[in-house]
C-alpha cells in the first residue's frame, strides 16, 4: 500500500473503537462480545500493493518530442522542447518503433480500448459514418470487454478526463468533490486571445489548471477509497484548428527554422513551415500540461507508487500523408513509460509494438488475465528487461489500416478501405479500391477558404484531410509545378499495392511494387499482411464495410 493512502487508512482504523472496548461500555451480553472478538481476528482483506497508472493520452501527437531527435538525420525533433515527455522517457523506457493501429482517432480508440484489430470493432471501426440505424442494429463495439473496466473490476479506482477511450468509470467521491471544476482550454487557441501580456499569462495558467485539479481529484478520490487508480486523460490541443502563428509567438519557435525539415513530399514554403511551427507549439502545449499532472503526483508522494504510459492516436492532422493514412508520418506514434522500480532507467527498445498493445500490457503488470478476444500482445516483457535494443528479434512487425474518415468525403460515403505491414526495412500497402480518392474527392477544388477554414471542413475539398494551412496553399497553388505535383502525389488516386524500402526512402516516395527485383519481397509480404487479415476475420475480406449497417448511401433526391 502506498504513503497517501496507507495514512487515511491508518487514520480511518484508529477512528474504530475496540470491539471489546465497545462492547463494555454499552454492557453487551458476554457471548455476543466474544462472537466480535472472534469475528475481529479474522484475516483482514489483502491490501492491493499494484501501482497507479497514469495513460496521458494525446489527440493526433505523432512521434514528436525531443527526445526523439537523432543526430545523424536533422529532423522537426531537433525543434522541439519537451521536458516533461523526454524526463518519463529518461526515467523510464522509449520506444523506437510504436505504431498505431489505424491513424483515425475513434478507430484507433476503439482498438485501443478492446485490444482488438479496429476491423473487429463494429461501430468503432468508423470516425465518421456510422449507420444512423445502430440503436435498432447490433452493435459490436457497445458489449466488447474493455481493458479499463477490466481493471476497475480488479480494485482499480477507474476515471477518464477530455477525450479519451469507453468504460465505466468509477464515481466520484466526496473527498473529490470539494474541488473546484476547472473549464478545460484549448491551449493555443485560448491563450492565443489574450490582449495583453497580463492576459496572456492568466490565460495560460487557466490551460494548465485543467489537467492539475484533474489529477488532485484522482488522487484525492484514490486517497479515500485506499484504492490505487487508473485515470486517462485525453488532451485535444494537438488536434486542429490552430491559432496561426500560435507556434511562433507562443513558443518562440520560427517557421523558417523548419527549412529543409519538412517532408519531401511537400513543398518547403513559408506556410507550410508555418503551419507545421504551430503544431510543433502544440505538442509543447500538451509536454506542459502534462507537467502539471507530474507535479501533482509527486506533491502527493504518489509519483514513484505510479506507472505512466504518454502516447497518441495517430499522426499529424492537416497534412497530406499524415492522419489518416498508412506512411510512416501517419502511423508512427510516440511511446514512453516510466515505472520505478521496474523498469530499467534510460533504455529503449526496438521491438515493434501496436497501440492496441497497451491494453493487455497494463492488465499483465496489474496481475489480471488477459481476454482471449485481444489481438494486441503484451510488451512487459520489454518494459522488464535490462538492455536496451532488440529484446525479441521476432516481434518485427505491424498490421495498420483504414475504412471511413469523414462520411461524405465520397460518392456514397464509402470508405477508402488500406491495409498495411510495416516491418523494420519494408512498409508494404493494399489499396483494395483504386477508383476512389484517397483522402477525399477534390469537390468544391476553388473553395480555398473551406481548406483553410476547419469549421467549414464539410464543404471542402479532400474531406479525409483536415482544413490547414497546408491544405489552402496546395489548392491556392495547384496551378503551379511545385502545388501540383505535390497533390498528385499525396491526394492523387493510388496504385493497388504500394512498397516503399523506408531504411533508404523515410519519405516513402519511390513505389518499388512493380520492380522485378523486388517481387519476392512484395509476394512476402502480401501474404503475411494476408494471413493476419484471414486469421483475424477481416470484414473487408468480403467487402462488408461498403454495405449497411456500416455505410448508408445518402438518400436518393426524387426527380422533379
Amino acid at each position: 500500500m502506498n504513503s497517501d493512502r496507507q495514512i487515511k487508512y491508518d487514520v480511518a482504523i484508529r477512528s474504530v473503537p475496540c470491539p471489546v472496548q465497545f462492547c463494555t461500555q454499552h454492557s453487551m451480553p458476554k457471548l455476543f462480545l466474544l462472537l466480535i472478538v472472534l469475528c475481529g481476528s479474522t484475516p483482514a482483506i489483502a491490501e492491493d500493493s499494484r501501482p497507479n497508472i497514469l495513460f496521458y493520452f494525446v489527440d493526433d501527437w505523432g512521434r514528436f518530442a525531443n527526445v526523439y531527435a537523432s543526430p545523424e538525420t536533422p529532423s522537426l525533433n531537433d525543434l522541439l522542447e519537451t521536458p516533461n515527455f523526454d524526463r518519463i522517457a529518461r526515467e523510464g523506457v522509449r520506444f523506437n518503433n510504436a505504431f498505431v493501429p489505424v491513424s483515425s482517432c475513434g478507430p484507433c480508440r476503439a482498438s485501443l480500448v478492446t485490444g482488438q484489430y479496429f476491423w473487429n470493432c463494429g461501430s468503432g471501426a468508423f470516425l465518421n459514418g456510422r449507420a444512423s440505424d445502430w440503436k435498432t442494429t447490433p452493435n459490436p463495439f457497445r458489449s466488447m470487454t474493455y481493458f479499463p473496466d477490466l481493471l476497475r473490476e480488479s480494485g482499480y479506482m477507474a476515471r477518464r478526463a477530455i477525450k479519451t477511450i469507453h468504460f465505466t468509470a468509477s464515481k466520484p467521491t466526496k473527498a473529490e468533490r470539494s474541488l473546484p471544476q476547472q473549464p478545460y482550454r484549448r491551449y493555443g487557441l485560448y491563450v492565443s486571445e489574450a490582449k495583453t501580456e497580463a492576459e496572456t499569462q492568466q490565460r495560460i495558467e487557466e490551460t494548465l489548471n485543467h489537467p492539475r485539479y484533474e489529477m488532485r481529484r484522482v488522487l484525492r478520490s484514490s486517497a479515500a477509497l485506499d484504492q490505487p487508480f487508473f485515470f486517462v486523460y485525453g488532451t485535444i490541443n494537438v488536434h486542429r484548428p490552430f491559432a496561426p502563428d500560435s507556434g511562433e509567438k507562443q513558443w518562440g519557435i520560427d517557421p523558417d527554422s523548419l527549412k529543409g525539415l519538412i517532408p519531401r513530399f511537400l513543398p518547403d514554403v513559408h506556410d507550410v513551415r508555418r503551419d507545421f511551427a504551430d503544431y510543433l507549439g502544440e505538442v509543447q502545449a500538451a509536454d506542459a500540461m502534462f507537467g502539471t499532472m507530474l507535479d501533482e503526483l509527486d506533491a502527493a508522494g504518489q509519483l514513484d507508487n505510479t506507472l505512466i504510459i504518454i502516447t497518441g492516436d495517430n499522426g499529424i492532422p492537416g497534412v497530406p500523408r499524415g492522419k489518416t493514412n498508412c506512411y510512416d508520418l501517419s502511423v508512427q506514434a510516440p511511446l514512453m513509460v516510466r515505472w520505478p522500480g521496474k523498469v530499467k532507467a534510460g533504455r529503449t527498445v526496438d521491438d515493434f509494438v501496436n497501440v492496441m498493445d497497451i491494453g493487455p500490457t497494463l492488465l499483465e503488470a496489474s496481475d489480471l488475465e488477459i481476454p482471449k478476444s485481444m489481438d494486441g500482445k503484451s510488451f512487459l516483457r520489454q518494459l522488464l528487461a535490462e538492455e536496451s535494443g532488440w529484446i525479441n528479434p521476432q516481434r518485427n512487425q505491424v498490421v495498420i489500416g483504414r475504412e471511413l474518415h469523414f462520411h461524405s468525403a465520397r460518392d456514397g460515403n464509402l470508405p477508402y478501405p488500406m491495409r498495411a505491414i510495416r516491418t523494420p526495412e519494408y512498409l508494404y500497402i493494399r489499396n483494395f479500391k483504386t477508383n476512389r480518392w484517397p483522402n477525399g474527392a477534390p469537390y468544391n477544388i476553388e473553395d480555398i477558404d473551406s481548406a483553410g477554414n476547419y469549421d467549414r471542413l464539410a464543404e471542402s475539398p479532400y474531406r479525409d484531410l483536415d482544413a490547414s494551412l497546408t491544405k489552402a496553399w496546395l489548392l491556392a497553388n495547384r496551378d503551379t509545378q511545385q502545388a501540383s505535383q505535390s497533390l498528385e502525389q499525396t491526394l492523387g488516386k493510388r496504385p493497388g499495392e504500394e512498397l516503399y524500402r523506408v531504411t533508404d526512402d523515410p519519405d516513402q516516395l519511390d513505389n518499388l511494387a512493380d520492380q522485378a527485383e523486388y517481387a519476392e519481397v512484395k509476394s512476402e509480404l502480401a501474404s503475411r499482411l494476408m494471413t493476419v487479415l484471414r486469421d483475424s476475420k477481416d470484414p473487408r475480406l468480403n467487402d462488408d464495410f461498403d454495405r449497411p449497417p456500416y455505410v448508408i448511401p445518402p438518400p436518393v433526391t426524387a426527380k422533379q
